[in-house]
């Protein structure tokens, strides 16, 4: 087994003449937390939507846990199980209970029985902060709430890497805080983590490594510090002086 749990290599992403990623050599090792930055169109929602194949490839590969899921003889569902995606807009059946949503795929894909799938969803509530809301309906949650559900949801599959999609982005700032301590404790667990984020302060304190992203490829990538404090590209130096208040 590689020591990477994903390895991209010259990845391409085009839509018609529009080449949104432009040969992106990305990895990510196990239990390393990766935040990718950089200004919006820069290509890192629609990289990490090719981690799991929600977007196809133009080319390139993409190995997530020894597997390339590029291939269309890979079974992407099965590849999927490994893969939890957290989304920007949380995604919850609004039909179904805080617990129902988080139980709904284990026993599904046959994973769990229905008292393990319901044990398991109490005890992530638990982790998330939310151990009361088993039974509530996703509509009488606040927006932080139901990303911290989402995250329980993605977590129950037990899954080997945890990709988030801008996961703070459509919240209030006041639950912002919230969902990242989740985030910031699952990192200290050593779950892999692939974290698209505007929250530069997040980025600092939790990521192992910065991935500054722009036109549709890598600019510069390093521990926090170096990125941070001493950037080498200009267009780094640029986004960095706009989004941090010096």
């Amino acid at each position: 087994m590689s020591e990477y749990k994903v390895n991209v290599t010259n990845l391409k992403k085009n839509y018609g003449a529009n080449h949104v990623l432009k040969g992106i050599d990305f990895k990510v090792a196990n239990n390393e937390v990766v935040v990718l930055i950089g200004p919006s169109g820069s290509g890192k929602s629609t990289l990490l939507r090719c981690l799991n194949k929600l977007e196809e490839p133009t080319s390139g590969s993409i190995v997530i846990d020894g597997q390339d899921i590029s291939l269309s003889s890979t079974n992407i569902d099965k590849a999927r199980e490994n893969i939890g995606m957290v989304f920007q807009h949380f995604n919850l059946f609004n039909n179904m209970t805080v617990g129902e949503n988080i139980m709904l795929a284990p026993i599904e894909l046959g994973k769990s029985s229905k008292d393990e799938a319901k044990k398991q969803a109490k005890d992530l509530l638990e982790t998330v902060g939310l151990s009361e809301k088993f039974d509530a309906m996703p509509s009488s949650l606040s927006g932080g709430q139901k990303q911290r559900v989402a995250i329980a949801r993605a977590l129950a599959m037990n899954p080997d890497v945890m990709l988030f999609d801008e996961p703070t982005s459509a919240l209030d700032p006041e639950m912002v805080g919230d969902v990242l301590e989740v985030m910031k404790d699952l990192a200290k667990k050593g779950m892999t983590m692939v974290v698209v984020t505007h929250e530069m302060g997040f980025a600092k304190e939790v990521a192992d490594r910065v991935v500054f992203m722009a036109d549709g490829r890598v600019m510069e990538e390093g521990k926090p510090d170096q990125v941070f404090d001493h950037p080498q590209n200009e267009r780094t130096k640029a986004f960095l002086d706009k989004v941090i208040n010096v």
